[in-house]
């Protein structure tokens, strides 16, 4: 890759994914509201939403609040970066992983008693769905001999024809990562009654306008994870992370929210049970596409 390509996928990063993860969450609210028979809002509405959480006083419950989300951010937008850059994909999901330790660590550390549920949930769901990354990692490791996402461009073939159940394990806990229903319980955006606003209830104004900014990033990347599958062609690529996103959005509007030990049973059983199928199947058919 080249100084000038380097640059220019930076620069992508920077300006036009934050732009990209912003349109992304207007469709989420749109789809949702004409899925459920409403007019809904307008596709810019989180752009509407962000400016003004940005206008409003910084009022924080400790001074270790932004700090932790500051880190969150970064950490968010250098994972997304890596993975621009079609770097080690281990090394971005760690840098990944540590961006949302940093939200979880900044939830808890307010202390209030809402935040702290959701921060625990949202760690019991770290737990449910880090498996499914790691075995992502290690099928695209023996299908290349590589964790460098460049070397996906000497194949000729798309990763998911060889990793099909790792893909259907990859839409599972999209719906995780996505913090939809029926794994929305660590933010319990439609029951506000029972955790208010989750492990977001102590963030506001500046601070919770950070948290939905790297959100945008976050939606540009997990979309990214999917275009992986088919890197071979930008646009089934492109397709293929866009129809992860309906999906999701979809099954959030079509079930309700189950309780967090069904999901950790589920996918420590039937998830990990069809990722360990696929990574069989690699292994001992010797199978590699470079």
């Amino acid at each position: 890759m080249s100084t000038m390509e380097i640059i220019i996928r930076s620069l992508l990063v920077l300006f036009a994914a934050p732009v990209i993860g912003c349109i992304f969450a207007g469709i989420d609210r749109k789809l949702t509201a004409k899925l459920q028979g409403r007019v809904g809002p307008k596709l810019l509405q989180p752009w509407y939403d962000f400016r003004k959480l940005m206008s409003k006083e910084n009022i924080v419950v400790n001074k270790y609040q932004n700090i932790y989300i500051l880190f969150y951010v970064i950490f968010i937008i250098v994972s997304l970066l890596m993975l621009f850059l079609e770097m080690d994909l281990l090394m971005i999901i760690f840098v990944y992983t540590i961006a949302n330790v940093a939200l979880i660590v900044g939830a808890m550390s307010t202390g209030s008693p809402f935040s702290k549920i959701g921060s625990a949930r949202e760690t019991i769901s770290m737990l449910a769905y880090e498996p499914i990354l790691v075995f992502y990692i290690v099928g695209m490791y023996m299908l290349t001999g590589s964790f460098n996402i460049s070397r996906l461009n000497a194949a000729d073939k798309p990763l998911i024809l060889y990793l099909p159940l790792v893909f259907i394990s990859m839409l599972f806990i999209m719906s995780i990562k996505f913090k939809k229903s029926p794994f929305d319980f660590s933010t319990a955006h439609h029951s506000h009654q029972e955790l208010v606003k989750g492990m977001f209830t102590d963030f506001s104004g500046p601070t919770m306008g950070m948290i939905e900014f790297a959100h945008w990033y976050e939606y540009v990347f997990l979309s990214g994870l999917m275009f992986i599958f088919w890197k071979q062609s930008y646009v089934l690529g492109t397709l293929l992370s866009i129809f992860t996103f309906i999906f999701v959005i979809i099954i959030d509007n079509i079930t309700a929210r189950l309780s967090w030990e069904w999901m950790v049973k589920v996918t420590w059983t039937i998830v990990v049970g069809l990722s360990v199928a696929n990574i069989l199947f690699i292994y001992f058919n010797n199978v590699r596409i470079v």
